[in-house]
Order: structure tokens, then C-alpha cells, then sequence
């Protein structure tokens, strides 16, 4: 029997406006919301099987996250414009990491992610 990832759950203290954001930051959409959780999904045929689910805690983030997300840019001009598109949704944090092709930043909540430049991928 084989296994495959289905969803990547973030604690929030706000997981409507969380869910919000990386729907925005993502081109995804929020399919479900509930007491319990908000679920953002992919658009049908995008090729994703994974949901981003947010839940409710109480406790606050305390110091840097143990993971955090990558996206890929295909283009320089993709990767400004997904870095301005995550500012403008209420991402502000640019914690910089010198000269390196790729821009760390985070959430509203503060986790952090980078959005990367242009590169070669590994094979899969």
C-alpha cells in the first residue's frame, strides 16, 4: 500500500484570514470552512491532490518555524510579482539572507516562506 500526502496543516490563530492569504499568495481557492477548520485547495485539473488546512490554536508563534514552504517562480518577473502580490496581502516581513536568488518572507501570522527564482528543478 502506498502513501501520499493530502493535506499540509498550519496551526492559526486566525485561520480565516491565514486561509485568506496563502489562497491569494497560492491562486488557490477556500473550499471549505468550518469551525474548525478552513481548507484552501487548487484549482480542478492544476495537478495538486493536496489541501492547505488551517486550524484553530490558541497559543501564540513563538521563534522561527521547524518547516516552511518553497514556491518556485518560472520567471524573475514571477517571482517579483508573487513576492508583491504577498506583501500586498499582508505578508510584510523580508527577513533577507544577502545575495542569494530567493526571497524569505512571512505570513501574517508570521511563518515564514520563501519565494524562489528561476532555477532547475531535480528530477522527481
Amino acid at each position: 500500500m502506498s502513501t501520499r500526502l493530502v493535506n499540509l496543516v498550519i496551526d492559526a490563530a486566525d485561520p480565516r484570514r491565514l486561509a485568506a492569504f496563502w489562497a491569494g499568495v497560492l491562486g488557490w481557492r477556500i473550499a471549505l470552512t468550518g469551525p474548525g477548520v478552513v481548507v484552501v485547495r487548487a484549482p480542478a485539473g492544476d495537478g495538486w491532490d493536496l489541501d492547505v488546512c488551517f486550524v484553530p490554536v490558541r497559543e501564540p508563534k513563538t521563534g522561527r518555524n521547524r518547516i516552511h514552504l518553497d514556491l518556485a517562480s518560472a520567471t524573475d518577473r514571477a517571482q517579483a510579482e508573487r513576492v508583491a502580490a504577498a506583501r500586498e496581502l499582508g505578508g510584510p516581513l523580508d527577513i533577507g539572507q544577502g545575495d542569494v536568488p530567493w526571497e524569505v518572507l512571512a505570513d501574517p501570522e508570521g511563518n515564514e516562506f520563501c519565494v524562489l527564482g528561476p532555477r532547475d528543478h531535480p528530477p522527481r
